[in-house]
């Protein structure tokens, strides 16, 4: 047997509390190893811990573990009924068998008679379970850049609304009003959650250089357009999310103004981390250390996130988000940089208001740290975004192989927390699904993942015609409304307003993990959500399926041949 595959810790996510109830408990072995039993039970069942006590437990084997590229996941869920549970497992292997606790392996036949050190989960305690807000489960979102959107009826802007290209130096005059006006074709599609980049006064197009928090910028409108917004989504049953740009600011935010006019003599000098006075302007922006911001972007200072003067003003504002205009979801940009103890104080202080406030981390890589019920709720999907996108993109990739990708990312974190993860194929940041995808196929093949896949899933505004675009800013072009009743763009939206409906209506698509099953081509994806099946064809040749299925949505579908690029939902 292969020890240095086998893994366990008493600790989220190979150990933790799923309710008050459960517990959930994954190891991982080598591929070698045949059977895998669990022994659970009562810490003190034998008596109390130290003393001469033999403590044995109840036994139950673990069956059907997930195969990844060298390994296998077993996974058990149990009901200790103390809320208190001391266990350890026996894997057998090549007519072997050994006993895997805290203190590593021994075999069952020891000297000594006793087991190896147990793993515990001493306490489920409700206090310490993540319990993020259930509505994020069954929302679709619908991801607006707000400045390319839609521009209302009365804006003064002339730029001409174009099509193709853009850059983040044109400004295109969309705004809330604009917003406001698309909301009964938004809730026409199925959206029931609105995620809006920045909106408060900036010096750029993207708005993530604010100049002042507490002001929408006038180019989009004002506080009461927000408020205005806010109450006619919510009458369409449609929540409403703001991206926090609370790591860094932007050059002409009032404190970071005094601070380079007044030096150490400035008030807000904590607030910011300027290592060298006066900070004269070098190449390569702050390469050269003079004070710390976004990458190294000299007009995005970076914020003292551990000061309490700077927790305490942005408490105060996220407080008025929810309070004075209803906001049901805050989105923290360059979420990974802020501050433990900023974040914890700012859930604190929102949810004292409002306990089902989503508070969103822009976290890209394995974010655990930052997902232990007292911060984020979740964290934008990225890592399932990139197993999708890289399947895609090389042809030489198995079926086999986007399964183990997509089951580490649907296992990184609590079951709990991975039903609420902000799901997207394509955002502000990356390039537009469309482009990257090559062909129509493939881009709703995506769109079928992201729809029947665990997590809340999120579409970028004019994903519904395919809007294409490189990355930014090439991804952040005008919708185009003038072309949405052509033809062609209808097939399209009816598409994906078929795919939504299909998430907001099947339960079996929104609760539980997905198992995959072995399809007969290497390329041919095949997966179950309860008696949901999802089935893609992304190889060469036709996938001859089994018949006597009821079809809910299909593309390439004749008969009971799936055409290759073809997709087929069924029950």
């Amino acid at each position: 047997m292969n020890f240095a595959a086998v893994f366990h810790r008493a600790q989220a996510p190979w150990s933790y509390a799923l309710n008050a109830d459960e517990l959930v408990l994954r190891l991982q072995t080598g591929p070698e190893v045949e059977r895998v039993f669990l022994h659970w039970g009562d810490p003190f069942e034998a008596g109390i811990l130290g003393g001469a006590e033999r403590w044995h437990g109840q036994s139950r084997e673990l069956t059907d573990p997930q195969p990844l590229d060298h390994a296998l996941w077993w996974t058990a869920v149990i009901r200790p009924p103390y809320k208190r549970c001391r266990y350890h497992f026996e894997l057998h292997s090549g007519g072997q068998v050994w006993l895997y606790g805290e203190d590593g392996f021994c075999t069952p036949d020891r000297q000594d008679g006793t087991h190896p050190a147990g793993f515990y989960q001493p306490w489920m305690n409700p206090a310490d379970i993540p319990t993020p807000p259930a509505w994020v489960r069954d929302t679709v979102w619908y991801q607006i850049f707000p400045d390319r959107f839609c521009r209302s009826k009365g804006s003064a802007n002339q730029t001409p609304w174009r099509e193709g290209p853009v850059t983040n130096r044109e400004r295109f005059g969309g705004d809330l009003p604009g917003i406001c006006e698309k909301l009964d074709y938004l809730a026409s599609l199925g959206v029931s959650g609105l995620y809006l980049n920045p909106i408060f006064a900036a010096d750029s197009v993207h708005r993530y250089d604010t100049r002042d928090y507490t002001r929408v910028d006038p180019e989009l409108g004002t506080n009461a357009d927000l408020k205005q917004l806010v109450e006619q989504a919510h009458a369409r049953g449609i929540r409403v999310m703001l991206d926090a740009v609370f790591n860094h600011c932007g050059p002409h935010f009032a404190p970071w103004r005094d601070v380079m006019e007044k030096g150490p003599d400035s008030p807000y000098w904590d607030w910011f981390m300027v290592n060298r006075w006066p900070p004269e302007a070098a190449p390569g922006g702050t390469r050269d250390g003079r004070y710390f911001s976004f990458a190294f972007a000299a007009d995005m200072p970076k914020l003292n996130t551990n000061n309490p003067a700077v927790i305490d003003y942005f408490g105060t504002l996220c407080e008025s988000w929810v309070r004075d205009y209803g906001v049901d979801g805050i989105r923290f940009d360059v979420g990974n940089e802020i501050s433990h103890r900023m974040l914890k104080e700012l859930r604190r202080r929102v949810r004292a208001i409002r306990p089902d406030v989503y508070l969103l981390g822009e976290i890209w890589h394995d974010a655990s740290p930052w997902l232990e019920g007292d911060e984020y709720d979740a964290v934008m999907n990225y890592p399932l975004q990139q197993a999708v996108k890289d399947f895609f993109a090389d042809s030489a990739r198995t079926a086999g192989e986007l399964a183990e990708q997509l089951y580490r990312c649907l296992h990184l974190y609590r079951r709990q927390t991975t039903d609420v993860l902000f799901n997207l194929m394509d955002s502000h940041d990356t390039d537009r699904l469309f482009t990257r995808s090559g062909s129509e196929d493939a881009f709703f093949q995506q769109l079928a993942l992201l729809f029947t896949l665990p997590g809340s899933p999120c579409i970028y505004y004019g994903t519904e015609v395919a809007l294409p675009g490189g990355h930014d800013p090439d991804c952040r072009r005008c919708m185009p409304w003038d072309k949405m009743n052509t033809p062609e763009n209808q097939q399209r939206i009816d598409q994906l307003r078929r795919l939504i409906a299909l998430r907001r209506t099947l339960p079996e698509l929104r609760d539980g993990m997905p198992v995959f099953r072995q399809a007969p081509g290497a390329r041919q994806v095949w997966y179950c959500r309860g008696r949901v099946e999802v089935l893609l064809n992304a190889g060469t040749t036709p996938w001859k399926l089994c018949p006597e299925k009821e079809v809910l949505l299909a593309r390439g579908l004749t008969g009971n041949r799936l055409a290759p690029g073809g997709i087929c939902i069924r029950r």
